[in-house]
């Protein structure tokens, strides 16, 4: 069980959609990214400890989805803040390029940048 937070988390203002590879049912919404991992946010505890089989589905700008495709193992799962709502914490078992340029585009879409002051 994870006692301290290493990497850098990111929070989103509103929510992707994860599906399950295998059946295309919806699983839940990403709740928050790292390079390594995400929360997941749904309507059902998860099992803790096997190997989900992850597609994120990322609107473009055409209208279409880009699909990443991602493994991942589920440490933790536990009932939000929100009763009926759970939250699930889950390690890639290893990282997609697209997942890395998902990870970046919200890191550098979301940062607040100090602006440069103006004369």
């Amino acid at each position: 069980m994870f006692i301290e937070r290493r990497i850098e988390r990111h929070q989103l203002p509103y929510f992707l959609k994860v599906f399950n590879r295998t059946n295309d049912k919806f699983m839940g919404n990403l709740g928050n990214v790292s390079e390594t991992g995400l929360m997941l946010i749904s309507e059902l505890p998860l099992l803790v400890g096997p190997v989900f089989y992850l597609q994120l589905k990322v609107p473009a700008e055409d209208g279409t989805y880009q699909l990443i495709d991602i493994d991942a193992n589920c440490l933790w799962s536990h009932e939000d803040a929100t009763p009926g709502i759970y939250d699930s914490g889950f390690r890639l078992k290893s990282v997609p390029p697209e997942y890395e340029q998902l990870v970046n585009a919200l890191r550098g879409y979301f940062s607040f940048r100090p602006m440069s002051a103006s004369a």
